[in-house]
């Protein structure tokens, strides 16, 4: 669904309240937070999506990384999940049994329990898992704490739409050792299985003050419900954004999914191009699937946290900074 049609349906719902609830739907965050009185708060998740890569256990994992990354942008820890299944009566049971082992390996390396599920039958097959952790109520952070001189941390490389996109329409020659996308889809995987817990540490010990993941409304979607919800703009200078390497070749190839159209027309009202050409606007809104985090936090504390995620193997790059609304709009998106 997008972004668009997801707010104006919210929009017809009355946003939950409850002294509990210090997270909720109003400002459209990663998850939603319950206060506890005898402990750490609780933070509540979930995301399941059809297969995006030909290999089940892949898809597992990747699907469970994925799920998990909202408790990590709010700044949890995830302690337990239930599956969430939908699968065709006419499909092997084998290749289901290796999809739920890859949702486990992704949960062992994450350290929370997959204690259960549901399972449907249906004509698609969908993974996914529901996620609850615990969080610390002082430190949560939200897409709504951003404030004018801050900047931009995104934490892993944008791209994974354009790939998935190219895998759904190529030969698996094309994929396999040797194969023109061979190198290009190796990379996305690794990323899209590459759990968000040291991003998520590296924007506490910065003292961030908003934080999100990149996920399926692309780098300029997510940014723009950041800028929006903390009554800011934003600048993005494209040239600092990580991709990765052979992804804006797909983009002239014509790999380019369906959602980032979508995506640029959530935010076209608020983009300013900067002459920037199509193909840098298209990556921008490359739909994500188990993206890196998008966090900002002052200059000062910017240079130790992009130190600690290099130095953890993560691509992350300062992409641009917080601006005031002065003579423009909360939300607008202004490319360098």
């Amino acid at each position: 669904m997008s972004a668009a049609t997801l707010a104006e349906v919210l929009g017809r719902l009355p946003s939950p309240t409850h002294p509990d609830l210090l997270v909720g739907t109003d400002t459209g965050d990663d998850a939603m937070v319950w206060r506890r009185t005898d402990g750490p708060a609780l933070v509540a998740t979930t995301d399941f999506f059809t297969p995006i890569v030909d290999d089940a256990r892949t898809w597992g994992r990747i699907a469970a990384t994925n799920a998990a990354s909202d408790v990590y942008a709010m700044g949890g820890t995830p302690r337990f999940a239930l599956n969430l299944v939908a699968w065709p009566s006419e499909l092997d049971l084998d290749l289901l049994t290796e999809v739920l082992q890859g949702g486990a390996e992704a949960a062992s390396r994450g350290g929370w329990i997959v204690g259960g599920g549901h399972t449907i039958d249906v004509a698609e097959p969908l993974y996914g898992q529901a996620v609850i952790g615990d969080i610390d109520p002082d430190r949560i952070l939200t897409n709504a704490g951003a404030h004018p001189g801050d900047v931009l941390i995104l934490t892993q490389p944008i791209g994974t739409g354009l790939v998935a996109t190219a895998v759904k329409r190529s030969e698996p020659a094309d994929i396999a050792p040797g194969g023109r996308f061979h190198e290009l889809y190796e990379a996305a995987v690794a990323s899209m299985v590459t759990l968000n817990d040291v991003a998520s540490r590296a924007a506490l010990d910065a003292d961030a003050s908003s934080c999100t993941d990149v996920t399926g409304f692309g780098l300029l979607g997510h940014l723009h419900k950041l800028a929006l919800a903390s009554g800011v703009r934003a600048v993005v200078d494209p040239a600092e954004v990580p991709t990765f390497a052979g992804a804006w070749d797909l983009i002239t190839e014509g790999f380019v999914p369906g959602g980032t159209g979508r995506n640029l027309e959530f935010v076209s009202d608020h983009l300013d191009a900067g002459g920037h050409d199509d193909a840098f606007v298209t990556m921008l809104a490359d739909p994500q699937t188990s993206g890196g985090l998008l966090f900002t936090c002052t200059p000062e504390r910017a240079e130790a946290a992009l130190t600690a995620l290099g130095d953890a193997g993560l691509r992350a790059e300062d992409i641009g900074e917080i601006i005031s609304v002065g003579d423009g709009r909360a939300g607008d998106l202004l490319l360098r």
